[in-house]
């Protein structure tokens, strides 16, 4: 079988690079699934059971364009897809060929679908936007990157191995495959350790790094060339969380021999079990706590019941939902003071409210409409406080109160929402949590589920993990109507029960 046959030549060409594995290890390749790791007998915490020479990985350093690379200044995620795309044009006489064999062409990201399935099939998610923002940006990196090199070298580089497409192959493996190797290195591809598959809150096996600053006086300075869009598709801090890092020499072992540590040997990054695993189980590695949209961004897939997925709601749909009960001075007015009462983030441009997975919304969010709810009068006055004293909050204990009224505006962390939530800010609620449902389109929760009961995760892996996503995050605006119903009643229940009195008294 094909499949069987690519790992034999990868296990060879791991063997003729120093790769040392434990004899536990072995390693299933199936149409269905790809590639998984599995233990063969009992594996315990604290073995290392995979080694992996720095020199073997695929950097910028140890690429044949390595100096093309850096005669360009292209660092970081940027020369790492010239370093992919340059080897793959080498073909069979690439030293990296036996692993280059075992990757896909692209990973299944987002970035790489076409945009019709991207507002088709991540219409209202979290991604929507952000992937759209990605295509644009990395066919701007290329058009001013790549095709500029194409012609400063064009006899080292093959132009068909570095059009746009391949770039953005290369991006989509870097995004969902790299390691961080160590300070000389940066982020390469790391064979064999990206074998193992994630799975959220459940690593077996720990990929482990250590700085040497000793390889290198002065050749770390790659890391701080990185082009503007990977802070967006590839997150460093979450690439990190791929792993940690060490070292040794050549071939397949047992556990005892790979147990056995060199601690001062930094040539060899190391795969270490971080707990006990049973004979016959999949060994999972993890990339990270991660929801289901960062999961699906980077690494092209998504958990079901994935208990870290969240929703956004934008300050434009709280604006959008202000507007149709009040003047836009008036919510203009209310959203300056809530900013200078010290709640909004940073950046004006970027301001978003968390829904958690328990359908809990942000503090920051009930503050600000509880402050759109506020009369004129409290308004007021509040306004003329947070003027003469500053932003009413720059240090922990500096509060604002407002006469005739039981709030203390403090750090948002120290406030309770169950005193922000009045009636008003319940219903804010409810017909925000039906604005931003409105932004899947017409179909409903249920036409979703019924779709993903239909779908088949390996011939329509796109509509699947975009389903998974899609039910995922309207589940959660359900039960931010959950939170927001249950609350009203809870913190309203007198002026309900004063409300019935006044209708009997009428009858009598």
């Amino acid at each position: 079988m094909a499949t069987t046959r690519r790992l034999r030549v990868f296990k060879r060409w791991m063997k003729s690079n120093g790769f040392e594995w434990s004899d536990a290890l072995e390693f299933v390749d199936t149409p269905e699934e790809g590639i998984a790791v599995r233990a063969l007998c009992q594996m315990n915490e604290g073995e290392v059971v995979a080694k992996m020479p720095k020199e073997a990985c695929l950097t910028i350093k140890t690429s044949g364009a390595c100096d093309i690379i850096e005669n360009a200044c292209l660092g970081g995620y940027l020369g790492l897809a010239v370093a992919i795309m340059y080897e793959r044009s080498l073909g069979g006489d690439s030293p990296w060929a036996g692993y280059l064999q075992l990757l896909p062409q692209q990973e299944c990201l987002p970035l790489v679908w076409t945009l019709d399935e991207v507002n088709q099939l991540l219409c209202g998610t979290e991604l929507h936007q952000t992937v759209q923002e990605d295509k644009t940006l990395v066919y701007e990196d290329w058009q001013e990157n790549i095709l500029p090199l194409l012609e400063s070298e064009p006899s080292k580089l093959n132009p068909t191995f570095f059009g746009v497409e391949q770039y953005f192959a290369a991006k989509s493996l870097i995004s969902s495959r790299s390691f961080e190797i160590d300070d000389y290195h940066g982020f390469g591809m790391v064979p064999l350790a990206d074998l193992f598959n994630h799975k959220t809150g459940a690593e077996d096996v720990h990929f482990t790094a250590l700085s040497s600053h000793d390889e290198s006086d002065n050749e770390s300075d790659n890391d701080d060339v990185v082009d503007g869009f990977d802070e967006g598709i590839v997150d460093e801090e979450a690439l990190a969380q791929n792993g940690a890092i060490d070292k040794t020499e050549n071939g397949v072992v047992s556990d005892m021999e790979c147990s056995s540590v060199t601690e001062d040997d930094t040539s060899m990054l190391e795969m270490v079990m971080i707990k006990d695993v049973s004979s016959g189980v999949e060994v999972f590695n993890t990339y990270g706590i991660l929801g289901n949209a960062a999961l699906l961004h980077r690494y092209g897939f998504t958990e079901q019941d994935n208990t870290y997925d969240i929703v956004n709601i934008d300050l434009e749909l709280v604006l959008q939902w202000c507007s149709s009960l009040f003047s836009d001075r008036h919510s203009r007015s209310r959203i300056s003071l809530w900013r200078r009462l010290g709640y909004s983030s940073d950046s004006e441009n970027s301001e978003y409210f968390e829904i958690s997975f328990d359908g809990e919304p942000q503090i920051e969010l009930l503050i600000l409409l509880y402050i759109i709810f506020l009369t004129d009068d409290v308004y007021h006055k509040l306004d003329l406080s947070v003027a003469i004293a500053g932003n009413c909050h720059e240090s922990s204990k500096k509060t604002t109160s407002l006469n005739g009224d039981n709030i203390f505006f403090k750090k948002a962390s120290d406030m309770s929402k169950k005193t922000l939530l009045t009636k008003e800010v319940c219903d804010a609620l409810l017909a925000l949590a039906d604005i931003r449902e409105s932004l899947y389109g017409s179909k409903s929760i249920e036409d979703d589920i019924e779709a993903l009961e239909r779908c088949s995760f390996v011939r329509d892996r796109k509509l699947y993990h975009s389903l998974v996503l899609r039910i995922s995050e309207r589940k959660i605006i359900q039960k931010l109507r959950n939170f927001a119903s249950k609350s009203c009643k809870i913190t309203n229940p007198i002026s309900a029960g004063k409300k019935s009195k006044k209708t009997t008294k009428r009858k009598r």
